[in-house]
């Protein structure tokens, strides 16, 4: 659930914004200055790379300012170590879900101790997050580009809970499958889409904001949202949704700010490891899931039936009649719509290429982590939990493969001719 440009040292990025006031924004993986004079790629065949972020560092301070801190050359390079492979979850997450398929015991004890581990789990995420954030700068953001800011987190909370209800009701889920579909659907605000967003050459400062606010807002949005799309198929209460969001999530945030501004030194020093530990835990949050349910998911394939002789085409279809085919399915579904629609609605309301991608993005990748931890702690069924979980390792794969193909058009051609109808 946690990545962007994995340094913690002061980084300067130059946008086309038509704003021209300084802002720096700490961000869960670095604080990014932006200021606007020079495009952050002036040749189309460059291409937005970690380590092409980490040259462009500036020096430049406004008056009344401090340098920024040198690291030393071994420092640098161990936040580089740590940074990159903090950038792997997809990996780890895929390779954790391959392990829970083929052998569920190994998160046996983690499994066990649920849904306490769970709540924990996604609270040291949250508070890592927390950790890097200065809501002044978040706010004077939002005062540049507040209508921008507002539809994208508009986006987040209606397409993809559309697409949930959807979605459940033409694949036919079973109820405790489709509460689990509209419980993921209903949770924006997952911070993988960050570093994804930096990958595929989007607006990232756009980005890390939607990120911030869908994330306060689903405080009281997610836990409505569910009890209206999903009280048809059992009872959702929704009081006890909110306070569990604010436990596991907002409290965390709030928290790591605060010792942040109140506890520089000690901070900074924690800081380099923060990502890193983040997606891990969130890996192993989500694999947990799958491997708590991995057992009754394989009773219900057909697969070991079929013989050695059956083609390919019998055997996909076979997959995707049982219930663990139908999960697959459905997320894939939802994560394609999100990422689809997001887009088309960035594009008709005028957005340039890197604003158009951001929302993409943000719009198609959800906070799993917080799914998982809402369905095992107020659903009594473990298959609520489990859309959320396969959901973890599907979404970061397609959102990953979308970043790398954006990753190598340019953005700028299409910028021109976009109208400028929020900036």
């Amino acid at each position: 659930m946690m990545p962007l440009s994995l340094c913690f040292s002061p980084l300067t990025l130059h946008t086309q914004q038509l704003h021209h006031s300084r802002i720096k924004i700490p961000l869960f993986r670095s604080n990014i200055a932006i200021k606007s004079t020079i495009p952050i790629s002036q040749n189309p065949k460059q291409h937005l790379s970690r380590s092409r972020i980490r040259r462009i560092r500036s020096c430049q301070t406004n008056p009344g300012e401090s340098s920024p801190v040198t690291l030393s050359p071994a420092n640098d390079r161990w936040e580089t170590v740590l940074s990159n492979l903090a950038s792997l979850y997809p990996v780890y997450v895929t390779v954790g879900g391959v392990v829970a398929c083929l052998k569920p015991s190994t998160f046996s004890w983690f499994v066990e101790r649920a849904p306490n581990s769970y709540s924990f789990s996604l609270g040291f995420i949250m508070l890592a997050m927390g950790l890097t954030l200065e809501f002044k700068d978040l706010v004077n953001l939002f005062k540049e580009r507040p209508l921008s800011i507002l539809f994208g987190c508009a986006c987040q909370y209606t397409i993809m809970p559309a697409f949930g209800f959807i979605i459940s009701r033409l694949l036919g889920l079973s109820p405790s499958l489709s509460v689990g579909l509209i419980l993921l659907s209903c949770c924006p605000g997952g911070t993988a889409s960050n570093v994804v967003t930096l990958i595929a050459q989007g607006d990232v400062p756009l980005s890390i904001v939607m990120t911030v606010c869908s994330t306060l807002g689903a405080v009281f949005l997610t836990p409505l949202l569910t009890m209206f799309l999903a009280g048809t198929y059992v009872h959702v209460d929704a009081v006890k949704l909110s306070i569990s969001t604010m436990q596991v999530v907002v409290a965390p945030v709030l928290v790591g700010s605060y010792l942040q501004s109140t506890f520089p030194k000690a901070v900074k020093t924690a800081l380099p490891f923060a990502p890193l530990l983040a997606v891990l835990t969130s890996s192993l949050l989500a694999c947990s899931v799958l491997s708590e349910n991995i057992g009754r998911l394989k009773s219900s394939m057909v697969l070991t039936s079929l013989s050695s002789e059956t083609s390919p085409l019998l055997y996909a279809r076979s997959f995707l009649s049982s219930e663990m085919g139908m999960v697959v399915l459905s997320v894939l579904l939802l994560h394609f719509a999100g990422f689809f629609v997001g887009y088309i609605a960035a594009t008709l309301v005028g957005f340039k290429e890197r604003e158009r991608r951001a929302v993409s993005i943000e719009v198609g990748m959800q906070n799993s982590s917080l799914g998982v931890v809402l369905a095992a702690s107020h659903f009594s069924s473990p298959m609520v939990a489990l859309p959320p979980a396969v959901s973890a390792v599907v979404m970061n794969i397609m959102g990953s493969s979308l970043g790398f193909f954006w990753r190598f058009v340019d953005p700028s051609d299409s910028e021109s001719s976009s109208k400028d109808v929020f900036l």
